[in-house]
């Protein structure tokens, strides 16, 4: 823990010792090469590829360099280098969840005045619960181009088997939970669970929604927050329920069975009924052939709530390319620049006029209720805005997942995170 936070704090120091390079006019016929970051599977890179494809085709005068790194963990390691070593790419995607480090550093170039000067772009086309996650201090800092929720993926001929109903619109936990017991079960009579209900990661994304769903809160003010309060009756109630999925009923494979084989391989196997996830899976199962599937809204609790994934374009403060950048950033949020990527099945589009047309809602693409996505946005939160957020959910998850494969006692982990995220509250 203390080497980690040393070492950030070294990255840290470095970047606000660069001093940003003011932008300059470019002329247009003189290209330029910009570099693209990226973190994705080979799905996501080839969506990319074909967004970046389609500008350099409309702009040839920039060539884009498009770098993907699978790996989340190294892309953040090579982000903080890059950026370290006074090298940043110039423009580069992240989860409004982890880039606090280079707001706290002062290495965003904010897009706020290139939107409000954009003759393409409008603040008024883009849902306003992806622009407040990436706004700091009044000014937007990167532009979304997408934003999610998690959604339950289920295996329509596994619920048929079962000689269960698809799930409806506004199933209850305990619809939830009744499903997913009766989709748990030992196939072949020796003992040992083969097919299990649900694969959900034990981490605050996934266990946030329920937080909210049940009028608790993760922290004492969303807008100022000053320490967590996973302890309070209705948040620690809901967390217990969360944790017992796997430690009490069983239904979510355990540490053993989830190194062995992620939840998301065994649902792609048809070893697995239910899968609470963000629109990413998409173009992989679209590829599925064995079996039907579909997705269903989250289930319901005291109130309707979602947790936001959205990612957004960032250029670099220290950018040599601004103007160059900029101009693909803003031909990749035009409605026809979000649609190449909207129709890869990728992403939710950040664009209000997009997210509820066939592009996105493709009747003849799975999943059939991509709808689902949509409705939940209007009771879709955010993490609070934090430099240290990432430090924060961090401390949580460790604690959370303990708990959650039975290893703590769920106060244990609420007073251990409470501990040691309270140095990141200060």
């Amino acid at each position: 823990m203390l080497a980690r936070v040393l070492l950030v704090a070294w990255i840290m120091g470095l970047l606000a010792a660069c001093a940003p390079v003011a932008a300059r006019p470019v002329a247009h016929e003189a290209q330029e090469t910009i570099l693209f970051l990226i973190s994705g599977d080979p799905a996501d890179e080839a969506a990319y590829r074909t967004l970046v494809d389609a500008f350099m085709a409309a702009d040839p005068t920039v060539q884009v360099d498009l770098l993907n790194i699978p790996s989340g963990g190294d892309f953040r390691r090579r982000l903080a280098a890059d950026f370290a070593a006074g090298a940043p790419p110039d423009i580069f995607l992240i989860n409004y969840r982890r880039y606090g480090p280079y707001l706290a550093a002062g290495a965003i170039e904010p897009v706020e005045p290139y939107l409000a000067h954009s003759a393409q772009l409008a603040r008024e086309d883009f849902y306003p619960q992806a622009l407040d996650a990436f706004t700091w201090q009044g000014a937007l800092q990167c532009l979304p181009q997408n934003m999610s929720s998690p959604v339950i993926y289920y295996n329509r001929d596994l619920f048929a088997a079962a000689g269960l109903d698809d799930p409806a619109a506004d199933w209850t936990w305990a619809d939830f939970l009744a499903a997913a017991q009766v989709l748990t079960r030992d196939l072949d009579g020796d003992g040992a669970i083969d097919q299990y209900g649900l694969g959900i990661e034990p981490a605050l994304v996934r266990a946030a929604p329920f937080i909210w769903m049940n009028d608790g809160e993760i922290v004492d003010d969303p807008a100022a927050p000053t320490r967590l309060t996973l302890d309070s009756a209705a948040s620690r109630a809901a967390l217990q329920w969360f944790v017992e999925l796997q430690t009490v009923h069983g239904v979510v494979p355990n540490a053993v069975a989830e190194a062995a084989e992620s939840s998301e391989s065994r649902f792609l196997n048809s070893r697995l009924a239910m899968l609470m996830e963000s629109r990413r899976t998409t173009p992989e199962f679209r590829a599925i052939d064995g079996f039907d599937w579909d997705v269903a809204p989250l289930p319901q609790g005291k109130q309707r709530a979602s947790i936001l994934h959205a990612d957004a374009y960032c250029m670099a403060a220290a950018g040599r390319h601004q103007d160059a950048a900029w101009r693909f950033i803003e031909f990749a949020n035009t409605r026809a620049g979000q649609s190449l990527l909207a129709r890869t099945g990728r992403t939710v589009p950040s664009r209000i006029d997009l997210a509820t047309t066939e592009v996105f809602l493709d009747p003849q693409a799975r999943p059939a209720n991509s709808r689902a996505f949509v409705d939940a946005i209007p009771a879709v939160r955010a993490f609070p805005a934090m430099t240290t957020w990432f430090d924060i959910e961090s401390e949580i998850d460790a604690e959370l997942e303990q708990a959650f494969y039975g290893q703590l006692s769920l106060d244990e982990a609420i007073r251990n995170a409470e501990a040691r995220s309270a140095e990141f509250f200060q």
